[in-house]
């Protein structure tokens, strides 16, 4: 008949008459598997043990242990809960203060042991801290931070208990996830004499700062909400950045950054000539510039949408049809692209600051566009606009190349910046 535990019947349970066996003289290489009903007094003067609990358990079992000669804080003891959960966790515990006395019983699969009488103890299971290898590892005060600047993996191998363990670590990775940037535009043989290439937009950017993430200044854009990791490898991918235009190559926009359940896509690509701004592969984290033409609409940011969102749109044409005209500076992360300005190129979006690694870095600026005068790359590394080579977004910032062009002079865009991505989680 299964025992049901009410809290009628609790105190009978913790007061029902245990078997004390002889006492255990720890000695650094046995163990002792433990029965129900059974109380055991653990000597370890003179090493450390392991107490194993039973491989079947009934609602109502105990087990009672004690510490014989008040050394566990020197030598504790290791409750090895063999496949069952132990404080609804799947740890096992730790005894570790001198003359403690623990009385576990057993529940239920959800819960398995419970602590139903600890003297001298405050926390009954082993404090644990996640812990995990990839990328390049740094620390910041009581956190590690894995930067990938290249697609690997990232591998968790214990993960933080402290959702029930007052002084573990949680089970949080914070993150930051920044795709390519797009490709700047230029003037191609296609075209008449009036187009110039427009900036590139911005890779997404996707952040988060948790409670769990510690004291330091995040982006306008951060979650509140990390990622809850589990023992297994996660996959990351850095988006590269897109491809620059030139006389004959219509610019492409950058690739996607993905962690976990974490995609930011990459920027839009600049346009130039014929090849237009009314395209899809002007949209994307932040949107490609318009061309200087005033039919053009620029590329649109946060595309696929997100929230918070992972960037904005590009800045649209001057809106006149001359050789002089300027186009639209790439979205960033902080800001659209700034919009053409009679002969002047629209300047880049500015990036957003985050100080995820210990010191603050700002990324995902977007690329100038180039016109009569040519607009500047927006905060974070995003590409000037110039003739006859633009600009390039900065390597790993996923920021987006400038545009080429003016109208007497072919010339070649400024391609974009690969993405990153960086975790952060406290490691002690």
């Amino acid at each position: 008949m299964t025992t049901k535990i009410t809290e009628k019947n609790i105190s009978n349970i913790a007061n029902a008459a245990v078997q004390w066996q002889s006492v255990i003289t720890a000695d650094g290489s046995t163990t002792t598997t433990a029965e129900a009903g059974k109380g055991y007094f653990i000597d370890t003067t003179s090493a450390a043990h392991t107490i194993v609990l039973p491989t079947s358990a009934s609602a109502g079992d105990t087990i009672q242990i004690r510490d014989y000669a008040g050394t566990f804080g020197t030598n504790n003891v290791t409750v090895d809960r063999n496949g069952h959960n132990l404080g609804g966790s799947a740890v096992n515990g730790e005894l570790s203060t001198n003359n403690q006395f623990v009385i576990y019983v057993y529940v239920d699969s959800t819960k398995g042991w419970l602590t139903l009488e600890a003297e001298g103890q405050s926390n009954p299971l082993v404090p644990l801290f996640t812990t995990a290898t990839g990328g390049t590892v740094s620390t910041s005060g009581n956190y590690k931070i894995h930067s990938f600047t290249s697609s690997g993996c990232f591998v968790v191998s214990q993960t933080g208990n402290g959702a029930v363990s007052p002084t573990g670590g949680p089970a949080v990775v914070d993150y930051l996830v920044v795709a390519g940037g797009g490709g700047g535009g230029a003037i191609n043989t296609c075209a008449g004499n009036f187009e110039t290439g427009s900036g590139a937009g911005a890779g997404g950017y996707r952040e988060s700062k948790s409670p769990a993430a510690g004291t330091y200044t995040a982006s306008p854009l951060a979650s509140s909400t990390g990622i809850t990791v589990t023992t297994q490898t996660y996959p990351i991918t850095i988006g590269a950045g897109g491809g620059a235009g030139d006389a004959t190559t219509v610019a492409t926009k950058g690739s996607n950054s993905v962690f976990s359940t974490i995609t930011s896509a990459g920027g839009g690509r600049g346009s130039g000539g014929s090849y237009n701004s009314n395209s899809p592969d002007a949209d994307g984290g932040s949107g490609g510039g318009s061309l200087n033409w005033a039919a053009q609409e620029s590329g649109r940011g946060n595309t696929p949408p997100v929230s918070p969102p992972q960037g904005n749109n590009g800045g649209g044409p001057a809106q006149e049809a001359s050789g002089n005209g300027g186009g639209g500076g790439g979205g960033g992360a902080g800001a659209n692209g700034g919009d053409g300005s009679g002969t002047t190129g629209g300047n880049g979006g500015n990036g957003v600051a985050s100080e995820i690694t210990g010191s603050s870095v700002t990324r995902a600026g977007g690329g100038g566009s180039s016109g009569g005068s040519a607009g500047t790359g927006g905060s974070g590394g995003g590409g000037n606009a110039g003739t006859p080579s633009a600009g390039s977004g900065t390597a790993n910032t996923g920021s987006g190349g400038g545009g080429s062009g003016n109208p007497s002079a072919q010339g070649t865009g400024g391609s974009g910046g690969s993405g990153v991505v960086i975790l952060r989680y406290k490691y002690q």
